[in-house]
Formats: structure tokens, C-alpha cells, sequence
């Protein structure tokens, strides 16, 4: 099922940090605005009201923990969730944030995996734990030899674009084929979309994986880090501000 835009605001004093983050969360699947500083980021939120604020913690002026109580001083920003992300462990730093109120604290620069966990559970009702890698990979799903498309994929699991269904509930093998690699798993059909279901949406099949081995388990999760961070780089220890 489709969910609505996600809007994440990014506030980040380093240039290097703000795209690199940004491009994760785009390739995410999130809209993404960037500010500077927190003094530019509340000029945004005049116009528009995010799904979620992603700040830096220190900056020249305004402190990301200032921003935060800015925004829960106002009723038009108050329910906005504000994850604060900081390029140095400090528990007094993460003590006070949490006092106040922000939805997760992070180390910069941040891996895939737990920018999505943290900005998941910000933003949705039930957020997802891993992350959902939009692709385009061959697949055949049970025992007859029919191709079908993975057009998304997770560790847990993948939706397959394909015409023959499978019933729902149903347990069937599947061959999923990344690089020179075959996976071989067990999987349950979540659910399933007829080719009559409108046109907005690909006819297919949200599979489970319940029988997948850890080696290929940790494939799938180097493969989907792999294409979230291809051609870009959090760059070098001096690039990252604190």
C-alpha cells in the first residue's frame, strides 16, 4: 500500500553532510528540505510544515536544542517530530535533547539503516524496520519456471510485479537473481493486487521471507547499503561538523 509524501527537513551546517544525508533520504523514498541553520530552517517552516526535522546540534547562533524549543513553543510546528544528529558521543548532550522532547539522537555522519529506522518511527503509525530498496531485479516465483520482476526489496522481504498470483497466505519458493548471485528463500504471500486493481497500481505480490539463510541475509543488507551510498560519500573527518 502506498503511503503519503514524507517531508523531511534537514538542518546540517556542513555542506558535506547536508547531501550526503539528503541523497540517502531521497533515495529513501523522502522529500527533503535542507536549511544551514536552524535560523533558516524556521524561515522554511513559515511556508511549510515537515513531516519531521533532522538537525545538527551545534551551530553559530542558534543551537539545534534551541530550534527544538522553538518549534514546541508553536502550535503550527509543536507535533513536528526533531531528531538530532551530532558528529561527537556525548551522553550530556543526548540527556538534555531527550529532556526536551526530540524523537531519536544520532551520531553523524549516519548509516542507512538507522537514518530510516529513526526517521520510520518519527513519522509513521508503524514504521518499518528495514529498509525498502526500490529496484529492478528478475525473480521466479514458485516451482513453475515464470519470471516475475522484484520491483522492491528488504530484508525481510520483497514485492514482485507479475500477472500469475499466488494466493494469499499461500508458502512458495522464490529465485531472486542480484549480480552473478541466485537467492534461494521461502517466502508467504503478505498479499496480493490483480491486474483489474487500477491502473495506478502494478499487478503483484507482497512477499515474506520466513526460510532465507543469514549468509544471503547479510547479502541482501550489504547489497541494499550499497545502492543507497553508490557515488556519494559522507567525505572526510574534517567535513564532518559537530
Amino acid at each position: 500500500m502506498d503511503r503519503p509524501e514524507r517531508t523531511v527537513l534537514l538542518v546540517d551546517k556542513s555542506t558535506t553532510l547536508r547531501y550526503y544525508h539528503g541523497m540517502l533520504l531521497t533515495r529513501l523514498d523522502y522529500a527533503v528540505l535542507t536549511a544551514a541553520s536552524p535560523e533558516e530552517a524556521m524561515m522554511i517552516m513559515e511556508r511549510t510544515v515537515p513531516s519531521c526535522v533532522l538537525t545538527g546540534f551545534r551551530f553559530p547562533m542558534m543551537s539545534g536544542l534551541d530550534l527544538m524549543k522553538k518549534l514546541k513553543d508553536r502550535e503550527r510546528t509543536r507535533r513536528i517530530p526533531v531528531i538530532v544528529m551530532t558528529g561527537e558521543k556525548d551522553a550530556a548532550v543526548r540527556k538534555a535533547c531527550i529532556e526536551h522532547g526530540c524523537s531519536g539522537y544520532l551520531v553523524k555522519p549516519v548509516e542507512p539503516a538507522s537514518l530510516y529506522r529513526a526517521v520510520q518511527a518519527a513519522t509513521e503509525t508503524t514504521p518499518r524496520s528495514n529498509i525498502r530498496l526500490g529496484t529492478s531485479l528478475k525473480a521466479v516465483v514458485g516451482d513453475a519456471d515464470r519470471s516475475a520482476q522484484a520491483t522492491m526489496i528488504s530484508e525481510g522481504g520483497l514485492y514482485v510485479r507479475t500477472p500469475v498470483l499466488t494466493p494469499k497466505d499461500a508458502i512458495t519458493p522464490v529465485r531472486i537473481f542480484i549480480k552473478d548471485r541466485e537467492i534461494k528463500a521461502t517466502v508467504v504471500v503478505l498479499y496480493n493486487h490483480a491486474p483489474e486493481g487500477g491502473a495506478s497500481r502494478e499487478p503483484g505480490m507482497g512477499l515474506k521471507f520466513i526460510e532465507i539463510t543469514d549468509e544471503d541475509r547479510m547479502f541482501l543488507r550489504s547489497f541494499i547499503k550499497e545502492q543507497l551510498t553508490s557515488d556519494i560519500t559522507p567525505g572526510e573527518p574534517g567535513d564532518r561538523d559537530p
